[in-house]
């Protein structure tokens, strides 16, 4: 049977758990996310555990214009909702607290943030973006409790499973933080999200494909992955123009048998969001593919279909077993 007519376990023929299919089905109907800047910093930032923020990262590069902390949370879901509303009449929204550390601030602030969001009108829950360090259990408890009444996800940026990637690009925290994150969010019936980068510096391929045995291990809901790009403001970036020859920047084709790869040996109740992100272009210094989100989830897509292969297929497997399918050597 081709890969493009077997119905597979979480209930599409898409040779992945996607997320589109699976928010539709579970809210019956379409459901958008709308990107909040609401004003936040990050503890590796403002001294707390660092200063500079992580190498890799300029908030900049993805954002939507129109969220901006000069507005107000209502002012930005206006604006986004109107964007989706004028293409697709009738979707509900989930308010996707984005920019920074969306748990790190005062208490009685943040809420504050998070019910003007779930008052607008169309706004049916939310989706918080936040690092594992930043989860003090007062705020949890909110979070259960509102989890009672509406929709409430947490995501988390836990980036890479190696310590030593962690240090080099200065996340300001380890791995263990983040088995302990998923673990408390999970246990109070919240579902978490968590994001990674194929690709952080000195990892290789065979430390990059094994993220996903160790991730599919976690209590994850979803999973987000992404390219290592190279991005103007960020520190990374700097290092990558003053020598490009100390780092990796995948070919397409490269990348997509990588996420073949990946996808492979995770478990295949995991959501997956996105395969790859998109930086503006005037800030993106490499990889330049100048590919959409979607268009680069449809190569992956493709590709799994063109070698048999989905989701799990080789979750739990031995790594002899696991054929290696790159047209490109790492």
């Amino acid at each position: 049977m081709a890969t493009g007519d077997r119905k597979y376990q979480w209930g599409t023929h898409r040779p992945f758990n996607d997320f589109g299919s699976h928010m539709r089905k579970r809210f019956n109907g379409l459901v958008q996310k709308v990107s909040i800047d609401a004003g936040f910093t990050c503890p590796n930032r403002d001294g707390s555990k660092g200063f500079g923020g992580c190498t890799f990262c300029n908030n900049e590069t993805f954002k939507p214009v129109y969220s901006q902390a000069s507005k107000t949370v209502s002012e930005q879901l206006k604006t986004g909702i109107s964007l989706f509303e004028a293409k697709h009449p009738g979707t509900r929204y989930l308010a996707y607290f984005q920019a920074y550390t969306n748990t790190y601030g005062e208490i009685s602030k943040l809420i504050e943030l998070y019910e003007e969001a779930l008052a607008f009108p169309g706004v049916i829950g939310l989706i918080v973006g936040t690092r594992p360090d930043c989860l003090p259990d007062h705020l949890l408890d909110y979070f259960e409790e509102l989890s009672r009444k509406c929709y409430v996800a947490i995501e988390l940026g836990i980036e890479s499973t190696k310590d030593e990637t962690l240090n080099r690009v200065n996340r300001g925290h380890d791995f263990q933080s983040s088995i302990d994150a998923i673990h408390r969010i999970a246990s109070r019936n919240i579902p978490v999200g968590a994001h990674m980068i194929l690709g952080l510096p000195g990892e290789t391929k065979d430390d990059i494909l094994g993220h996903a045995p160790i991730v599919s291990e976690l209590p994850l809901s979803y999973l987000k992955l992404h390219q290592l790009q190279y991005v103007r403001g960020s520190k990374l970036g700097r290092e990558y123009l003053k020598n490009p020859e100390n780092f990796k920047v995948f070919e397409l084709e490269e990348y997509v048998d990588l996420v073949v790869e990946f996808v492979v040996r995770l478990r295949p109740g995991i959501v997956l969001e996105r395969f790859s992100s998109q930086s503006p272009y005037y800030l993106l210094i490499a990889p330049a593919w100048k590919l959409k989100n979607h268009e680069l989830s449809h190569l992956v897509e493709k590709r799994l279909q063109e070698l048999n292969l989905w989701q799990g297929k080789y979750y739990n497997a031995e790594l002899d077993s696991i054929p290696q399918i790159s047209r490109i050597n790492a």
